[in-house]
């Protein structure tokens, strides 16, 4: 098993777009890389902790590998939007790779680097190191299975992947 933490816009619709993939084991809604300690909702979204809104997707690299995790991931942001996925803006809104076992850094550079030069110009995609990552809210967890047609800045066919 792996773990790797995905920012990218809302979380409710990132995890449940990652929730549908063979070999995603679990994932976690939470907040990455700010400035406090165990924030809130409220701390992320109105107090600048700076904070990004992530998921923590836990995966079997023997039925999904780490670079077709992140071709999935690329295929729902968009790379070059600064603090700003879909309707939703703000820093807690970027979009960042970070990881905290160093075995998937060559998977991510060798992604980035395909992505950016097919792109021809440079992402705004942060790649680092988790710094801290705390769970967020229980009513957060699984949002969008628990309301359905609530807000999601994904695209609803891209719900609907199967394996290529």
């Amino acid at each position: 098993m792996k773990t790797i933490y995905l920012a990218g816009g809302c979380f409710w619709g990132t995890q449940k777009y990652f929730d549908q993939f063979p070999g995603v084991k679990r994932t976690t809604v939470g907040y990455a890389n700010g400035n406090t300690e165990n924030p809130t909702y409220e701390d992320v979204k109105k107090r600048h902790s700076g904070h990004a809104e992530t998921v923590r997707v836990e995966f079997d690299e023997t039925v999904l590998s780490p670079e077709t995790l992140l071709g999935y991931y690329f295929d729902v942001i968009d790379p070059f939007s600064v603090n700003k996925q879909g309707e939703d803006e703000g820093i807690q809104y970027r979009t960042g790779i970070y990881y905290d076992d160093e075995s998937l850094l060559p998977a991510v550079r060798a992604v980035f680097e395909q992505v950016e030069r097919e792109a021809g110009r440079p992402l705004a995609v942060e790649v680092k190191p988790l710094e801290r990552f705390w769970d967020a809210e229980e009513y957060h967890q699984k949002y969008l299975e628990k309301n359905p047609g609530g807000y999601c800045h994904i695209p609803e066919r891209m719900f609907h992947r199967t394996e290529e």
